[in-house]
């Protein structure tokens, strides 16, 4: 009989692991998430085991029962997964034969943990992105609800952080909706990758067992089954698809947490965070902090982190699977619920913003229709180049005699150009210069509106 008898590879061995090693490669704290994932597999693989006469029926339906039971015990907590154990892979097998007896050995008959886990990652990944998709699409109706309540109010669109050029506030935010569309479609890649149905590789080499992979397949509802049992086993692009994913996610809505953050200072002033999303200071009573925008900010960094931690675990793996792919759990855990918890709070956050349209189109006085200017006497023949020298000599104008372009007279025009008459004062004004770019994707209102109806009929399609 081997010395420790709890291990189910312990046959081999003379000697227990030693109690530092058992701490060190267990990976229970981690990944007893994926129960309930592990159990609906073993379910699919005994059925399948007794359809193909590997089992017989009353065996199978002994082990189902028992593992129905597993997965309760869990759940309500009465059973709690032991570290001894190493996985909750093992945790579920050892309880299930304590509960129906010799006939739970039975189970792992075709089976490796190799292939077991990356079932069981999949298997999670795939309701983790239904799940972060929902709440894509969430945070992007709240930003068509935003788009619509304040669909005439205008601001400064920035280039190198300095005021450019007139835009839409509408405009502005969409664009966040078209990199979360992206995300969305991004994540729908990862699915696809997660979608292959690894189960029945065994540990390397397959098994000379009759089972079918296809049946397990159409039972857990994956699409296709893997073709290569040693790329089965040590595959985990599927994951990096994920992960990328996710920091492309973060990155993304870092960006509109920093737009929201400069916007609430005093120095912009263009609106204003709701008291429930901010915080004060412990010493200076006049402070509203975007805490909870800063800590988004600062997420990205761990969703960046979880990506170049498992890349960097899987460079210098030889086939197949090694110990070291352990790590991968901890990282697709931690970005997922990253990515969950900071679209949440953005969703919520979001239509409960005030923007200030008084403020920001104020600020779009000064220079910002300068290119207006210059555009304008392209349409009149003048080449490009020169067009933006006489649009440049104008600001300059205005800056020695401190005046805005709204300022000046058509007499001041004039005298840059005869050809800058009462048309080119009319689009001066920043209304204007955004109504004037109708251009494919441009600003003006009409195109805008556009953008939204696009926008909810991508939505629309999403509730299907």
């Amino acid at each position: 009989m081997s010395i420790n008898s709890k291990k189910p590879w312990s046959g081999r061995f003379k000697e227990q692991p030693h109690p530092i090693v058992e701490t060190f490669t267990s990976s229970v704290h981690f990944d007893t998430r994926l129960y309930k994932y592990d159990i609906a597999g073993s379910i699919a693989h005994a059925r399948m085991l007794a359809r193909q006469g590997v089992l017989s029926r009353q065996e199978s339906s002994k082990i189902i029962m028992g593992l129905n039971q597993v997965r309760d015990e869990i759940a309500s907590g009465i059973f709690k997964p032991s570290p001894e154990l190493e996985d909750i892979h093992m945790n579920i097998e050892s309880r299930l034969i304590k509960k129906v007896g010799n006939v739970g050995k039975k189970l792992h008959t075709a089976r490796s943990r190799n292939d077991q886990v990356c079932f069981d990652i999949k298997l999670y990944l795939r309701d983790e992105i239904i799940n972060i998709q929902r709440l894509i699409r969430t945070l992007q109706r709240a930003i068509v609800t935003v788009c619509k309540r304040y669909k005439d109010a205008i601001l400064p669109g920035y280039t190198h952080l300095q005021r450019a050029q007139p835009v839409l506030l509408s405009h502005h935010l969409l664009a966040y909706f078209e990199m979360l569309h992206r995300d969305w479609e991004r994540f729908d890649s990862a699915y696809k990758a997660a979608d292959i149905m690894p189960l029945g590789a065994g540990a390397i080499a397959g098994t000379s067992l009759p089972i079918d992979r296809e049946y397990v397949a159409k039972l857990t509802g994956f699409r296709q089954i893997t073709i290569n049992s040693m790329d089965s086993v040590s595959d985990r692009d599927f994951a990096l698809d994920f992960l990328y994913a996710c920091a492309v996610l973060m990155m993304h809505i870092s960006r509109l947490s920093e737009e929201f953050i400069l916007w609430t200072t005093s120095e912009f002033n263009f609106a204003e965070l709701p008291d429930s999303f901010a915080t004060g200071s412990s010493m200076m009573p006049n402070k509203k902090n975007p805490d909870v925008l800063e800590l988004i900010r600062g997420k990205s960094g761990r969703a960046y982190g979880n990506l170049l931690r498992l890349l960097t675990v899987m460079k210098g793996l030889p086939l197949t699977y090694n110990r070291d792919m352990q790590e991968d759990k901890e990282a697709i855990f931690d970005s997922s619920d990253t990515i969950k918890s900071s679209l949440e709070i953005l969703a919520e956050l979001f239509p409960r913003v005030k923007f200030d349209p008084n403020t920001m189109e104020k600020a779009c006085n000064g220079f910002l229709t300068a290119t207006d200017i210059a555009e304008y006497l392209v349409g009149k023949g003048i080449p490009f180049r020169e067009a933006h020298s006489i649009a440049g000599s104008i600001v300059r104008y205005c800056i020695d005699k401190k005046k805005t372009l709204s300022d000046l007279s058509n007499d001041e025009l004039k005298e840059f150009s005869e050809l800058l008459d009462k048309g080119a004062i009319r689009m001066l004004s920043p209304h204007a210069s955004v109504n004037i770019k109708t251009s494919a994707g441009g600003t003006s209102k009409k195109n805008v509106n556009k953008q939204i109806l696009r926008a909810e009929l991508i939505l629309k399609h999403s509730k299907k």
